[in-house]
């Protein structure tokens, strides 16, 4: 199953130096909230404009393919949770958001 993350630029290029993502959400480190959140592909767009409007620096969807993860996803709330850390190699697009989009 494919998930879809938003993501600071820095935070994604991070991630690829130490071999996995660890921010949950905006402001949220997967140690502070338990998990990572994730969307479903209809759901990522409302997930930016309800979190990350105000972001000014570069920022990516990722694409992941849970079938790569070592970490669990569960749904909860009708959305996608990943209970550990997300492997970079389950990454299998990145999506840049900037403004012309």
């Amino acid at each position: 199953m494919l998930v879809h993350h938003v993501a600071l630029a820095t935070d994604w290029a991070a991630a690829q130096r130490q071999g996995d993502y660890r921010v949950s959400t905006r402001g949220r480190t997967l140690e502070q909230e338990g998990f990572v959140h994730c969307s479903h592909g209809h759901q990522w767009e409302r997930v930016r404009a309800a979190y990350y409007a105000d972001v000014t620096e570069p920022m990516v969807l990722l694409t992941v393919e849970t079938d790569l993860l070592t970490s669990p996803v569960v749904e909860e709330g009708g959305f996608p949770h990943v209970f550990g850390p997300i492997d970079v190699v389950a990454v299998v697009d990145v999506r840049s958001l900037d403004d012309s989009q």
